[in-house]
């Protein structure tokens, strides 16, 4: 993948995409104290993500999930020489502020937490420090990239142990670039418009007279349309997101990290995959290996023996109350 560096809008972003290309080929892995991190790192993970409970935890417990307790992510930006990535609610640009102020290396702006904000993410361009955003399709990925996101992932279904949402979403935004290859000029305008449109929706809920089309990125107008073109120009020259993109959510075996990476991930989430299983200790050097030599059926097979315990048990996905991946715009 190249990246045309006399495009970027600003020095801060050639230096956050330069960050999330570090992870390239790599396992990132959610953690809830500095024993999991040991592990995580140990394995050969490339970074880990601070939280107070792995997704299927949080699943369980239910109620409004927020930010980690900034204790707990410091001690494991304390005792991990690895990157350490943390979480924010979408759109809370309080808990995003926090977590830069502490000095973590990115933020995940995740469904996984209950979304803050209706209406509107976080403006990623202010911050000095990178965003990985989660997508289902392109329409999103471009938008979360065009306010400033360095890495899009696969938002899966967090802590199901399951990999068909996942798998999903891969399947469709690989679909989708296809799709704006065949397009002319004017059919990337169409595609643009149709992509600018939820960013309306708040002026759209308002029953009142009146016109205000604003956003927290500024205001609906040729310059968002510009820029939003110009990502999709990328996508279009490239055949892929112009950014690192991970797979995330529902990452439970070696053979699911492996599959993922055969279908064009630039490399892998998982916490509840490794945490929820019998044996975490072996399951992170199983997954680290798969993701490593996923190609490799030999290698994913060796992987795939050495759990001497059994997986996360899972979840289908008609069973669920929540589903995660549905939360962002």
């Amino acid at each position: 993948m190249k990246t045309d560096f006399s495009t970027l809008r600003q020095g801060s972003e050639l230096l956050k995409r330069g960050f999330a290309r570090m992870q390239q080929g790599g396992v990132i892995m959610d953690v809830v104290d500095a024993e999991q991190a040991a592990v995580a790192e140990d394995s050969g993970a490339v970074a880990v993500m601070a939280l107070e409970r792995v997704p299927a935890d949080i699943r369980k417990a239910g109620g409004v999930a927020r930010m980690s307790h900034p204790d707990m992510i410091q001690g494991i930006l304390d005792c991990t020489s690895i990157p350490v990535m943390a979480k924010s609610r979408i759109g809370h640009e309080g808990e995003a502020r926090i977590l830069e102020a502490m000095g973590v290396d990115m933020v995940d702006e995740s469904e996984v937490l209950t979304p803050a904000d209706p209406y509107f993410h976080i403006n990623k361009q202010d911050y000095e420090i990178p965003f990985v955003c989660g997508a289902t399709g392109l329409g999103e990925a471009t938008r979360r990239i065009w306010e400033g996101a360095a890495m899009i992932r696969t938002k899966g279904e967090a802590g199901t142990g399951n990999v068909v949402a996942a798998v999903t979403h891969a399947r469709l935004i690989d679909q989708e670039i296809r799709q704006i290859q065949t397009l002319d000029d004017r059919g990337l305008d169409l595609a643009t418009e149709m992509i600018m449109e939820r960013y309306r929706v708040l002026a759209d809920h308002s029953t009142l007279p009146g016109t205000h089309q604003m956003t927290p990125f500024g205001p609906i107008d040729s310059t968002m349309h510009d820029g939003i073109r110009s990502v999709l120009d990328d996508v279009n020259r490239l055949g892929r997101l112009p950014v690192v993109t991970f797979s995330a959510g529902g990452i439970a075996t070696p053979a699911d990290a492996s599959l993922m990476m055969r279908m064009g991930m630039d490399g892998i989430f998982v916490g509840s995959g490794i945490f929820k299983s019998t044996d975490p200790k072996t399951m992170a050097d199983a997954i680290v290996m798969a993701t490593a030599h996923y190609d490799d059926a030999s290698k994913v097979a060796e992987a795939m023996a050495m759990m001497a315990g059994e997986p996360m048990k899972g979840d289908e996905l008609e069973t669920l109350e929540v589903r995660m991946d549905q939360r962002g715009w």
